[in-house]
């Protein structure tokens, strides 16, 4: 059985963008425990939230912290890797904190919610590969990013596929900064 990764620093700083900037219908990309589902059920801009994680365990928590919240009947969760468990489904908001951190083969523990490949990218590029075709015109993204994975790298691959690009949360610890990206389609 997968942990299911809960809310730390992360989570919290893209709870916060999701709290500012989420509206209309909004996907929940690895929902983990659901703490960015909840906060875009809470707004009354947001009609409805899809939230999918690749974990069964995960999707049940996060069930449970939405009834637990009393946002329950807003939110579909489905069992998806990544976009892969809805078809052509479009939101109006996406919001995704992917695992960011490198690791090596040897160092490599199995935490599917924090690790992410030699680079700490592999996540976050499959996301960027696809996620145009499920953003509606006039969408926006709210992806977190680190230093560790380099997010201006992101920031830049996003600016390349036309959307326009700011930082709208960022935390800077000794090791590390985080940064909450919002990428809006031109």
């Amino acid at each position: 059985m997968a942990e299911v990764y809960q809310p730390r620093e992360d989570s919290l700083l893209l709870e916060s963008a999701v709290k500012r900037f989420a509206f209309g219908s909004v996907l929940d990309v690895g929902t983990g425990s659901g703490v960015q589902a909840i906060a875009a059920a809470r707004k009354p801009e947001v009609f409805g939230v899809v939230a999918v994680d690749v974990n069964p365990e995960a999707l049940k928590l996060a069930e449970t912290n939405a009834a637990n919240a009393g946002v329950r009947k807003k939110i579909v969760f489905k069992k998806s890797d990544l976009f892969s468990g809805l078809a052509s489904e479009k939101f109006d908001c996406i919001a995704f904190n992917p695992p960011y951190l490198p690791v090596s083969e040897e160092e490599n523990v199995g935490d599917v919610a924090l690790e992410s490949g030699k680079s700490g990218r592999e996540l976050t590029d499959r996301f960027l590969a696809e996620v145009e075709k499920h953003l509606n015109s006039g969408g926006v993204v709210l992806l977190l990013q680190s230093s560790a994975s380099n997010w201006k790298k992101t920031k830049s691959a996003l600016e390349k596929k036309g959307f326009r690009v700011e930082v709208v949360g960022e935390q800077r610890f000794f090791f590390e900064q985080i940064v909450v990206l919002m990428a809006k389609r031109k």
